[in-house]
């Protein structure tokens, strides 16, 4: 059985390039979307998108839809 740990071993050198590069990118979204949108805790976004963004993306825009919803119009 093929495990996260051996399959990070195995990788070559533009695998995980590509990788830091995708996750820099989805981070930078996330921290764009919510400094134009005035959140005042839009850099730990971003840097938690970085860290654990399989979690952090959908809280981000479960709040940010829940938060979105409750203002008045």
């Amino acid at each position: 059985m093929l495990t996260a740990a051996s399959s990070y071993t195995n990788m070559s050198f533009f695998e995980f390039a590509v990788g830091v590069a995708l996750a820099a990118l989805i981070a930078m979204g996330v921290f764009h979307h919510a400094h134009t949108r005035g959140n005042t805790h839009a850099t730990a976004w971003g840097i938690g998108t970085f860290l654990a963004a399989i979690v952090v993306v959908p809280v981000y825009f479960i709040r940010y839809w829940l938060r979105a919803r409750d203002r008045p119009r």
